[in-house]
């Protein structure tokens, strides 16, 4: 089917990768940036252009748009959906994406910090992908294939769709959103408008991954209260705060419980932010388990932790408040086992193994779920995330978009 196909997703994924759309975690307006909606504004006009003809970006920063039926038989709405943020943990000013084309299966040393390389030891499916052509950055910057891989991939799907009406298919719903990598995504998307039974997030990692299963998660934050007192005059009067924020995070395990120490399905407290003053400083905490019923016993343990030190400071005081963030999106699907069996078939029909994993994080997937819309995630080829050793291959993308328009099939054929 793919055979004469010239696919467009590079191309799009190199125009996309040069917009900053990075999301700011501080910020209280939605979306967080503006500049989100500069790449979300070139999609809808990108997508009009393909005969879309409802592609549309609303005021929060959301693109809804529609790939209509083309088949006569009653087949669920499903939604494809990625996000167009970029993380704020490295520059995404000034991307400039280079292709290595046929990667010889060594170090890849980037141009601009000849110190930024990206090693075929430390990233061993970098290794397996000799042969492929690589797209990084420069050494300056972030890619942002994630999740601008996504976007590409959706895109090019909705490309290859439009312009092969043979494919059957029933109505497809296209959704790109801002702020996911600040844990606010799906927010205010309208389900309404969405209309869609189905979803699927293009945000996974390498080929043929298929996630079904995520953390749970809650937000905590510690607030202490010092009492302050003029530095020349504290003797016996003076509790500092900040002293005792930072006895409770220098109690916390040292070899378990945390993200440096844990993998596969162990949880963890990680404390993520502390400011504050003498008088009151406040400590930031994620918390994080495949199993929503162990986030109460890692927060009771987070607040004995808290309890003991504040023993030992006569007159402190500190509160623990606890926030829902997101929830293990298997405890939906479950319920939905054709969502994911027909994610793994167009994954096959891709000529690629499916992987089933599980994610140790969260996508716009995990919270779609529980509004509504059962959405696994599915490989978009991103790897070494949040970072200058950012990567993606080019036809790892292009299985990518083969997936998508599989499972447009695969739905019309078992409606």
């Amino acid at each position: 089917m793919f055979t004469n196909y010239s696919y467009t997703v590079d191309k799009r994924f190199m125009r996309y990768a040069q917009i900053d759309t990075q999301s700011d975690p501080m910020s209280n307006t939605f979306p967080t940036t503006e500049k989100q909606k500069d790449l979300s504004r070139l999609l809808v006009k990108e997508l009009q252009e393909m005969g879309i003809t409802d592609a549309e970006l609303d005021e929060h920063g959301y693109v809804y748009a529609t790939i209509p039926a083309n088949t006569d038989k009653k087949v669920p709405v499903i939604c494809f959906c990625s996000h167009v943020d970029t993380s704020s943990d490295s520059s995404g000013t000034g991307v400039k994406p280079i292709v290595h084309h046929q990667y010889d299966g060594g170090d890849i040393v980037l141009p601009d910090d000849e110190t930024v390389v990206i090693s075929a030891k430390e990233h061993p499916y970098l290794a397996s992908k000799k042969g492929d052509d690589i797209i990084t950055a420069s050494g300056t910057t972030l890619l942002g294939a994630d999740d601008k891989a996504g976007v590409a991939e959706i895109m090019d799907a909705a490309n290859f769709l439009m312009t092969h009406p043979e494919v059957k298919h029933g109505a497809i719903r296209i959704l790109f959103t801002p702020d996911e990598e600040v844990g606010r995504g799906v927010e205010k998307v309208d389900m309404k408008k969405l209309a869609a039974d189905f979803g699927y997030t293009m945000d996974g990692g390498e080929l043929g991954s298929l996630e079904d299963e995520n953390f749970s998660a809650d937000g905590a934050r510690i607030t202490v209260y010092g009492i302050s007192a003029h530095p020349g005059s504290a003797k016996d009067k003076l509790v500092s705060a900040i002293k005792i924020a930072g006895e409770i995070v220098d109690a916390l395990p040292k070899d378990s419980l945390s993200p440096e120490t844990t993998d596969d399905r162990e949880g963890f407290i990680h404390p993520v932010r502390i400011q504050g003053t003498v008088e009151k400083t406040e400590i930031d905490f994620i918390i994080r388990d495949f199993e929503t019923a162990h986030l109460e016993a890692h927060e009771t343990f987070l607040r004995r932790i808290m309890e003991k030190v504040l023993a030992k400071h006569h007159g402190a005081k500190a509160t623990l408040k606890v926030t829902e963030q997101y929830r293990n999106m298997k405890e939906v699907l479950v319920n939905h086992p054709e969502v994911t069996a027909n994610a793994a078939e167009a994954i096959r029909r891709a000529g690629v193994q499916p992987v089933r994993m599980s994610i140790r994080g969260g996508t716009d997937g995990s919270r779609l779920s529980f509004m509504g819309l059962p959405c696994p995630n599915i490989f978009t080829g991103e790897m070494a995330l949040h970072s200058k050793h950012e990567y993606v291959s080019i036809q790892d993308m292009q299985k990518a978009v083969q997936t998508i328009v599989y499972l447009a099939q695969v739905w019309e054929e078992k409606a």
